[in-house]
Order: C-alpha cells, then structure tokens, then sequence
C-alpha cells in the first residue's frame, strides 16, 4: 500500500509529540491516521488509550489506525454456537493465561492459509513481548498434551482488552481461547473487548460494530480504572 500524502508523521525521538485526533483518520484507507513513531511502550499505550493501533508490513514505516466504524464486543453479548457449546464442555484442550506469551504472538505471526504475509512482524513481536514483561499485554493459550494448538493475545488497559491476534491449529482452538478469555473479562469487571476491524469469525462470537465517537468515549470512561489484575490469574477460568 502507498502511504498517502500527505499523512500526519510523528518523530521517532519525539516521546511528547501527540497523536492527532482520531477523527482527522482518512476514510481511503479506512483509519489510517498517521506514520512514524516507535513501539515503546509509552507510545503503544498512549495510542490504545486514544483508540489507535500499529498495522504495517515489514517493507512500510509503521503505521498508526483508528478505523471507523469500529469493531467491538461487549463481554455480556459473547454468543457461543451449540457446537462450540459442546466442545467446551468437552474440555479438548488445557486452557492458561501468560503461561506462553512469547509462543503465541509467533504463532500468531504464521501466515494464514491463501495469505503468505503477516502484519506480526518481528519489530511487533519484540514491541508486544516488552508490554507483556511491564504487565499490559497478555495471552490465552490451549494446549493439547505439550503443543500449543491456539491462542490469542491483546492489550489490557484500564476495563478495556484490546484484541490483536488469535490462531488456531486444531479445530476451534482459537474460539475456546476467546471464551476463555470473555469468561475472565466478565468476572473481572470488564466493559469492553476492541476488536478493531469486523471479520466474520468475531461476528460470529458477538462482535459488533460502533461509530468512532462512541467507541472514543467508551475508551475515556473505562481506560481511566485502575488495572483488573485478577483476569490474568490462574484461579479465573471459564
């Protein structure tokens, strides 16, 4: 993809320099708002408190999105298909939270069936993996035996998980992770999942679709709490 000119372009040595209002994102491609920048952690979560996230290749700068409208899921609306229903309860993997984080954004950066590419490049990778060392990134892994066969992983900030990525390499392995995952959210007192951009598959789940403001002002109500630990301890499974 052409980056767009102009673009708003932030300075990697500039940590102060601030993103530009979300509703300056174009509508061609929808939410590209601005390039540049770094993966810090301090840049990374001022971006998710603004409803901004990193999506790029490897041969592009980063690039900075708030797409509109905007994919979420409200833990209470999760729906779970009477097939899923039955694996569930079936029990088919061994569910844990951070217990492989490192292991599921590679797995999550596996090319896609008809799809060679991945936008989880290696900068991603090392930029999420210090979030998860400072305690605001966070994994769901399912295990058959020793193997990891899916997961998932996003950004906690505040009552809002900000979803990135899930895979799968068994049958419904990614779906189990995302029940998991809305269970620990839900008891935990959890308002909001971001799921950033519709797809089918999260449709499937619940997911649905709001205007950029209201999902703006959703993230400055519920980002301002204080961090829900308790949805990454062992003791809180679906």
């Amino acid at each position: 993809m052409a980056i767009p000119s102009p673009i708003y372009w932030i300075q990697e040595e500039r940590l102060d320099q601030e993103f530009p209002n979300t509703d300056a994102a174009l509508e061609e491609p929808n939410g590209l708002l601005a390039a540049g920048g770094d993966l810090s952690p301090e840049r990374l979560l001022s971006a998710y408190r603004q409803g901004i996230f990193p999506w790029f290749s490897d041969n592009q700068p980063i690039l900075w999105w708030s797409p509109n409208p905007r994919s979420v899921l409200y833990p209470d609306a999760l729906k779970i298909s009477r097939s899923l229903r039955k694996t569930v309860r079936r029990e088919p993997f061994v569910v844990t939270v951070d217990r492989a984080f490192a292991d599921v954004i590679r797995g999550c950066a596996e090319p896609r069936r008809g799809d060679p590419g991945t936008w989880v490049t290696q900068t991603m990778i090392d930029a999420y993996e210090t979030l998860h060392d400072h305690g605001f990134a966070h994994s769901i892994e399912c295990w058959s035996g020793d193997d990891l066969v899916g997961g998932l992983y996003g950004i906690a900030v505040g009552r809002v998980f900000f979803g990135e990525s899930m895979f799968s390499r068994a049958t419904d392995a990614s779906k189990v992770a995302m029940v998991n995952l809305v269970s620990r959210l839900r008891e935990s007192g959890y308002e909001l999942i971001d799921c950033q951009v519709h797809n089918p598959h999260l449709e499937s789940l619940g997911a649905t679709t709001i205007e950029r403001a209201e999902f703006d002002a959703l993230l400055a109500r519920y980002c301002e709490y204080a961090p829900q630990s308790c949805a990454w301890t062992a003791e809180t499974i679906a």
